[in-house]
């Protein structure tokens, strides 16, 4: 079925037929559709443009209906053009050529637009709901390990000794900032289109006011032609799944580095590994490796929708069919990942004693030697060179810094005595950096218990706004 056609004198060709075809993949647009038609109905009804005895029955047809695609009981058929299409044929089904009425004050152009922007309201509430689990799976884990002591990196060389509880810790800072950018996005997003009409509002005496507030929305678009144009939302929105793939995809990478015999820090758990078809002693990291490589695929759909929204002029354009499946894609395939990589961080085990025995190799504690040259009054470029020199000679001699003799320390600067030798353990290095942000296990401490309260109120957050869309929702 088509919703055009009066002034053709022919059907389109099979071939034009089947690249205008939609609903193979819009259909997951139906329930919001039907939302949205239901809240169209009632200003139809209110202005007077459709008798209430007709409105009833539209509405008890979309009710029915709307029951009937979430049961999978009514789907569309082969000769649908998209979802709204099939949708109108189910109502005009039910009770006859009345449900055609509902058509009026509204095109295509405004109600995808608006049904897109609720689904994706609602799937990126529920990637919020993933991120905080992944999220709490991290802080947990680091809270586990913040007395472990790893070496830290840098360039994938080894430079400071840190809390390993800290590094872990990082990823939740990621997280934190991905969960301000879907609030954010909320914001932005919180317009609503309907009422745009194809593309310069309505002379019919509906209300975007009205719709809007049924639906849940903060307001009405202000421009209807940029609103039926408008796809900033959904390039947003890829952008910000990117950059959830991002930092998933380096989450993936620290755990099959860190599960590989040359470092063997991590032992995954057996639920979350899998093996191999010919070797059998292989424990692979499957998780960790699809995050890295699905982070490739959110990347990708952002840069197709990109391409296509870079050159569209005026309004609507049919190139805007190209939003959705990447879109659903990118959505889809977050969804399908965020809770296995929270499964295997929560159940990952972490050998303190390789982790532990590798934190001074590379003399990581060389800093320490420039810091206390500096807190003795020595500028910290004359400090850092003492400190180089010392590694110099520790390298010539093939042993740690806390091997050097007070004679050795002191050629390279005057300053050095042998007190200095205390300070470079890295229990000694890590506890000094006691900044807010520092690796100090107190400080480590501090900051995942601010991650977890600002948690708390994201999650809260989250939980008012899926009632608020629960109840939009309702028919």
């Amino acid at each position: 079925m088509t919703l055009w056609g009066g002034r053709f004198s022919e059907s389109p060709a099979d071939s034009l037929f089947a690249l205008s075809r939609s609903v193979q993949f819009d259909w997951r647009l139906a329930p919001y559709d039907i939302v949205s038609s239901v809240a169209h109905l009632e200003v139809l009804e209110s202005s007077g443009l459709l008798p209430k005895a007709d409105c009833a029955k539209i509405r008890s047809a979309l009710t029915n209906l709307f029951s009937e695609v979430q049961s999978g009981k009514f789907l569309p058929l082969p000769e649908d053009e998209d979802v709204h299409s099939a949708l109108e044929r189910g109502l005009t089904e039910k009770i006859g050529v009345i449900g055609s009425a509902i058509r009026a004050g509204r095109s295509r152009n405004d109600q995808v637009t608006t049904d897109l922007k609720l689904y994706l309201i609602d799937n990126m509430l529920e990637i919020s709901i993933a991120v905080l689990h992944l999220q709490e799976a991290l802080l947990a884990k680091s809270l586990e390990y913040v007395d472990a002591i790893a070496p830290g990196f840098t360039h994938l060389q080894h430079a400071q000794p840190v809390s390993f509880g800290h590094e872990l810790a990082k990823h939740a800072v990621s997280l934190e900032r991905d969960l301000s950018r879907i609030s954010d996005w909320m914001v932005r997003s919180s317009t609503s289109p309907l009422g745009s009409g194809a593309l310069s509002g309505s002379s019919l005496p509906i209300s975007p006011e009205s719709t809007a507030k049924r639906l849940g929305f903060d307001s009405v678009a202000q421009n209807s032609i940029d609103a039926v144009s408008d796809r900033d939302y959904v390039a947003e929105a890829l952008f910000i799944i990117a950059m959830i793939g991002l930092h998933l995809s380096r989450i993936g990478e620290e755990w099959s580095i860190w599960s590989t015999t040359e470092f063997g820090w991590a032992q995954l758990d057996d639920a979350y590994s899998t093996g191999s078809s010919i070797m059998p002693q292989k424990k692979n990291p499957d998780v960790a490796e699809l995050a890295r490589g699905k982070a490739g695929r959110f990347i990708g759909n952002l840069t197709a929708l990109l391409t296509v929204l870079k050159g569209l002029p005026f309004a609507y354009n049919r190139d805007l069919q190209e939003d959705k499946e990447v879109l659903f894609d990118s959505v889809e395939n977050l969804q399908l990942l965020l809770d296995p990589v929270a499964g295997m961080v929560a159940t990952t085990k972490f050998n303190r004693e390789k982790m532990r025995a590798a934190a001074p190799l590379g003399f990581t504690l060389a800093t320490e030697i420039a810091d206390y040259l500096v807190r003795k009054g020595v500028n910290f470029a004359q400090a850092h060179d003492a400190a180089g020199q010392c590694v110099q000679i520790a390298e010539a001699r093939n042993c740690d810094l806390h091997d050097l003799s007070e004679s050795e320390l002191q050629s390279a600067h005057s300053q050095l005595a042998g007190d200095v030798i205390k300070l470079l353990t890295v229990e000694g290095a890590i506890a000094a950096r006691t900044t807010s942000n520092g690796t100090a296990p107190k400080s480590v401490v501090l900051q995942i218990a601010k991650l977890r309260s600002n948690a708390a109120l994201t999650k809260k957050w989250v939980e008012t706004a899926s009632q608020k869309f629960i109840r939009t929702m309702t028919l």
